[in-house]
């Protein structure tokens, strides 16, 4: 079940936290559209099979013209065998969802938003940089229901010097008395070459506590399991039936096409990458030239991509399916190499699974790279 995912890269204003490539020029965004939609014409036949799932990621989506974003959605459906139920998701911000835009983009075929909210709270959204405030991150939820979009999700961020426990509560009741189906929650990551790297080098702002990131993550596990939505992935959250298809394709090691600057795509066997050069792609794709960088996966990095992406579901590492598609030698390595982490209760083995606990998915990552062959 193939995906096709869109990186839009423009943005009203740069966060704080953000490394995504992006730019604030939003004056090429028309010949960017039209470049994409030549991608996707010189790349059509990169994935086969029915595309289950449409991505439309940024960068800031919600900024594309509703007519670019017909078009783009028309092309696909023309150059792809796009399944007529196909989830089709568009990030947004609070700040560009109207009225009008929501009834445009549902007639263009969105079926599913993904809402940037990152907090209720104002002073949160001011020392992100964020270019909505605390009434607009309410009010668009609202709006959204009204012109009929029932399957939404939203971002929040936890873990900033300026949230205490008590606003993580109330950001996290907010979102679910709104009647969301999903929710995306991210521990505050101080990337390089960011602002808010800069900012706390040059101590102008707090940095931030993993110790605190980690105690928000513990009571966000708790609250959402009291709640009754899946934990299915370490950052998401959805009501039973709810999950994003899009991203649980990337979870499940499925192939997905990229377009645009910096876009991944995979083919099971290879990954590669578009330039995250906004002048340099438009050039390239205008003289029919896909501009990538590729590398070729080995059995063993294959492996540990299994490793990791399965460990952050909650389904866990399947052992019969490590032994099927590499061996049962390395299948059980891996068990052995886990035992100490069922021992020390980060891990269980279920049903021929291994599944982080819930203190576990504090260590994620760790206990992955533990594991990798």
């Amino acid at each position: 079940m193939p995906g096709i995912y869109i990186h839009i890269p423009f943005c009203r204003k740069a966060c704080h936290y953000c490394n995504f490539h992006f730019s604030t020029n939003t004056k090429q965004i028309q010949a960017m559209s039209e470049a994409i939609v030549h991608e996707a014409e010189l790349r059509k036949d990169y994935i086969s099979g029915k595309v289950e799932t449409i991505y439309f990621g940024g960068g800031t989506p919600s900024l594309l013209p509703l007519e670019d974003l017909s078009k783009l959605i028309a092309t696909f459906k023309k150059l792809f065998d796009v399944d007529p139920d196909a989830e089709i998701t568009l990030e947004s911000n609070p700040d560009d969802i109207t009225a009008e835009k929501l009834a445009g983009w549902k007639e263009a075929g969105v079926n599913r938003l993904s809402i940037g909210i990152q907090s209720f709270f104002e002073e949160d959204l001011k020392w992100m940089n964020r270019a909505h405030n605390a009434t607009q991150a309410e009010a668009c939820i609202h709006l959204a229901h009204q012109a009929g979009f029932d399957n939404l999700t939203i971002d929040l961020i936890y873990g900033t010097p300026t949230l205490t426990d008590e606003q993580w509560k109330h950001n996290v009741d907010k979102a679910l008395s709104l009647g969301i189906t999903h929710l995306s929650c991210y521990a505050l990551t101080v990337e390089a070459k960011t602002a808010l790297a800069d900012m706390i080098k040059k101590h102008r702002i707090e940095d931030v506590s993993a110790d605190k990131q980690g105690h928000q993550f513990e009571l966000l596990m708790q609250w959402m399991q009291e709640a009754g939505w899946e934990h299915y992935e370490i950052s998401n959250f959805a009501k039973p039936g709810h999950r994003s298809r899009h991203n649980s394709s990337y979870w499940k090691g499925a192939s997905y096409l990229g377009l645009g600057p910096s876009a991944h795509s995979f083919n099971g066997t290879s990954r590669q990458w578009n330039v995250a050069n906004n002048a340099l792609y438009l050039k390239s794709i205008e003289q029919n030239i896909v501009p990538f960088e590729i590398e070729q996966l080995t059995p063993e990095q294959q492996l540990n991509e299994y490793i990791m992406t399965s460990l952050r579901t909650m389904e866990g590492l399947s052992v019969p399916y490590v032994q099927l598609h590499w061996s049962d030698k390395q299948a059980e390595e891996i068990v052995r190499d886990a035992e100490k982490f069922l021992q020390h209760n980060l891990m269980e083995h279920k049903n021929d699974r291994l599944i982080l606990t819930q203190k576990g998915k504090l260590m994620a990552d760790g206990i992955a790279a533990d594991l990798f062959r």
